[in-house]
């Protein structure tokens, strides 16, 4: 996890990012999300957590997600996860009952009602990419590529690659995530 760190923090100070309070950290080789939370505003960097002057961030929870089946890239159409640092730019489907499908966004019916192997359900995070050429703007942008972190109907496939893109979890793990984390948060989408 600490090279994972370095990385959040010099993109991060690239990007003229701050650090939020809480911040996702998706690895794809893993097929995990962890929630890491910030110590203090004042603590005391180490060497190994970013250092210079960066905050220093404990995790709180892990889960298992799916990414891409197709592998990670960050050109549209590619339908393959990209990497690097995001936010969470809207939050949708709050106050939805578990099991809402959605499609472009919007609540379609649930997963009880003949849609159980629905691709989009419960909530979206949808994320923007927040490195300039890399994964915002021109034929890379996150945002434009539709890449969410949702709920799906079948979630057997948890734990491996099986998405088109986007970052797969359970009902039982989304929803207080999604009801915690306000916009802007960041994510960390790395391969290791």
């Amino acid at each position: 996890m600490s090279d994972a760190l370095t990385h959040f923090a010099n993109a991060c100070r690239r990007c003229g990012v701050r650090p939020t309070e809480s911040v996702l950290f998706v690895s794809v080789a893993q097929q995990t999300l962890h929630v890491l939370r910030r110590q203090s505003e004042d603590a005391t960097p180490r060497g190994d957590d970013g250092a210079n002057g960066f905050p220093l961030y404990v995790e709180q929870s892990q889960y298992r997600i799916s990414t891409s089946r197709f592998g990670t890239g960050q050109e549209n159409g590619s339908r393959r996860t990209p990497l690097g640092l995001h936010c969470i730019a809207e939050k949708i489907g709050a106050g939805m009952p578990v099991g809402t499908v959605f499609e472009g966004r919007q609540p379609v019916g649930f997963t009880w009602e003949g849609r159980s192997d629905a691709p989009i359900a419960h909530r979206i995070l949808w994320l923007d990419g927040l490195e300039p050429e890399f994964n915002r703007g021109g034929t890379c942008d996150t945002h434009a590529r539709y890449i969410y972190i949702h709920g799906i109907g079948d979630e057997t496939t948890l734990g491996q690659p099986a998405s088109q893109g986007c970052i797969h979890m359970s009902a039982e793990d989304l929803l207080p995530l999604h009801d915690r984390l306000p916009v802007g948060s960041l994510v960390w989408i790395h391969e290791f």
